[in-house]
């Protein structure tokens, strides 16, 4: 995938480390059938079956978003994976020739949900996509109306998440590293490509730590309704997710419990 236009170095450094993620995804898997060849097509997405995946061999692909060119897909790119999950509805079409491989909706996911890395893989490969999308529709709006979806750049000290606070995005630490504290302890730490802030989505409670850059930083956003509708369109990852999840809280926990036995006066 490459967005429209210009962006900033980070977003460039995300998309090229995305693309390396779908031949990850297919690694062992065979196709489902031949490859199919277009010479140009006005509407991409009725052309192909909904009961499968492709993998972009040769040709580029532009999706518009009301009639506004947004991103291209090229060679190593999977196309019909976000089908079902709630995003700007694109239009697909190619002015190129084109030769897609066609992989089996459910034997992908069956073959990624199979291996716990490739799982891991999917989701920072929809997350990242997510976040892309965000940012580029945002850049379609006038600098007034643009909201923080997509990416930040915050500096040392800047309160990523503070506790009490409503949760409202899912974030992910693309350059740099932040610290967990619970009632101004330090709990924890939040190293780069790490999740967070996605359990009080999932519960809709508030935020239970607080999360500061301890260095500067680029943070990647997901709006909550983006980030649901991506695990309720792919149910076993947000069941991976929260696995993830739990043995994290689970560490944090036990961290908040040994400081508590500090801080609490000797029973001589």
């Amino acid at each position: 995938m490459y967005l429209m236009g210009e962006q900033p170095a980070y977003a460039d450094a995300l998309i090229n480390r995305l693309q390396s993620i779908p031949t990850q995804l297919l690694a062992g898997l065979s196709p489902s059938g031949s490859a199919l060849e277009f010479e140009a097509v006005a509407d991409l997405s009725n052309a192909l079956p909904g009961h499968q995946l492709f993998l972009l061999d040769s040709g580029v692909i532009q999706a518009s978003v009301d009639e506004r060119p947004l991103f291209y897909l090229h060679e190593g790119d999977l196309v019909g994976l976000r089908r079902g999950i709630e995003q700007p509805q694109w239009h697909l079409s190619s002015d190129t020739p084109l030769i897609l491989t066609p992989y089996l909706r459910t034997d992908v996911f069956r073959h990624i949900y199979a291996d716990e890395q490739r799982s891991e893989l999917l989701l920072q490969y929809l997350i990242g996509q997510t976040a892309l999308l965000s940012d580029a529709v945002a850049r379609l709006k006038p600098p007034e109306l643009r909201s923080s979806n997509g990416f930040k750049r915050v500096a040392s000290g800047e309160v990523l998440i503070a506790q009490g606070d409503e949760a409202d995005h899912v974030f992910v630490i693309l350059e740099g590293h932040a610290q967990a504290f619970v009632d101004g302890h330090k709990v924890g730490d939040v190293p780069k490509d790490e999740i967070f802030g996605a359990m009080a989505v999932f519960t809709g409670e508030k935020r239970s730590a607080s999360v500061i850059a301890s260095e500067p930083s680029t943070i990647m956003l997901i709006p909550k309704e983006q980030f649901l509708s991506l695990t309720q369109s792919n149910p076993r990852i947000a069941h991976s997710l929260i696995e993830s999840m739990a043995r994290r809280i689970d560490l944090l926990n036990k961290e908040v419990t040994r400081l508590m036995a500090l801080n609490s006066p000797s029973q001589d």
